[in-house]
């Protein structure tokens, strides 16, 4: 859950009566259950709530990453009426969880190597769920979308990067929501009081080489990826999405760009948004249609 600045409480008063009546409708709604919680790893905040369609596939995978500018106050409980939709659409989802900025192994580069591990550990119960592997597409929001692009770019890190993996797990696009998709824009502008130094260990000038292999505009992003983002956001602003496309568009990556005039952060995680329609086809876009022919 990523905090608008004029709308949400900050973490430390999420606890409180008062700041929680400002959370945005979509989170205050119950729950929808998961099909199956499974972990990828041995930390608590390494795994995964996995939601299958009806049908017998094979199913088309969504990996959803929630935002909350990675901060351990928030989890994937934020994504997961997105994911509901998303399954009931016809699609697998697979809502990870990761240790964030807060808890022991979170920040750099503890959080990135989770949402690696993670994504490799579809090829895993691929079988067993009956997954298609050859559409997998990570769809995140807020800091998730940082995270969804980041995961397209995985195969650039050479042998002995700490974000280096010898096979991973290759996804066929890209979708962020809102996405904080620019780390060294998001420092400049000390979004979330400044929360991109705590997550990287330090800002730009101080860690550049953490900067360089986290940011998706610092990253070779080479599968199509799609950015949707609201005009009116106050989390992240629309400038950001829109500095990325440009850039991107502009070195020859397949990048597409759609803004929604009005729209508000957490619109594109409410299925129940007058904003749900474009972002489910944008993700239909990239991902095709829910079964193989």
């Amino acid at each position: 859950m990523d905090s608008a600045a004029a709308v949400v409480a900050q973490p430390d008063e999420l606890h409180d009566a008062a700041a929680t009546a400002l959370l945005p409708e979509v989170l205050l709604r119950p729950q929808p259950p998961c099909d199956w919680r499974l972990p990828y790893g041995w930390h608590p905040s390494q795994f995964g709530e996995l939601r299958l369609p009806a049908g017998p596939g094979p199913f088309p995978v969504v990996v959803g990453i929630h935002g909350g500018w990675w901060r351990a106050a928030h989890g994937l409980e934020t994504h997961a009426h997105l994911c509901a939709a998303l399954t009931r659409l016809g699609y697998a989802t697979w809502n990870i969880e990761y240790r964030r900025v807060g808890e022991a192994g979170g920040g750099w580069p503890g959080t990135l190597q989770d949402v690696g591990a993670a994504l490799d550990y579809l090829a895993v119960i691929a079988a067993e769920f009956n997954l298609d592997l050859a559409r997998v597409v990570p769809v995140g929001f807020s800091a998730g979308g940082q995270l969804a692009l980041w995961a397209a770019a995985r195969a650039a890190f050479a042998a002995g990067h700490p974000l280096h993996e010898a096979t991973p797990l290759p996804v066929s696009a890209a979708v962020a929501l809102a996405g904080a998709v620019d780390l060294a824009r998001c420092a400049e502008l000390q979004l979330s009081k400044g929360i991109v130094a705590a997550f990287l260990g330090g800002d730009p000038a101080a860690v550049p080489e953490r900067f360089a292999a986290a940011s998706p505009a610092q990253l070779p992003i080479a599968v199509p990826h799609t950015l949707v983002h609201g005009s009116a956001d106050s989390s992240v602003p629309v400038e950001i999405s829109q500095r990325y496309h440009a850039a991107a568009t502009a070195r020859g990556a397949a990048c597409e760009l759609v803004v929604l005039p009005g729209v508000e952060h957490f619109d594109l995680i409410d299925p129940l948004s007058p904003a749900w329609p474009a972002v489910a086809r944008a993700i239909h876009d990239r991902l095709g249609p829910p079964a193989t022919s």
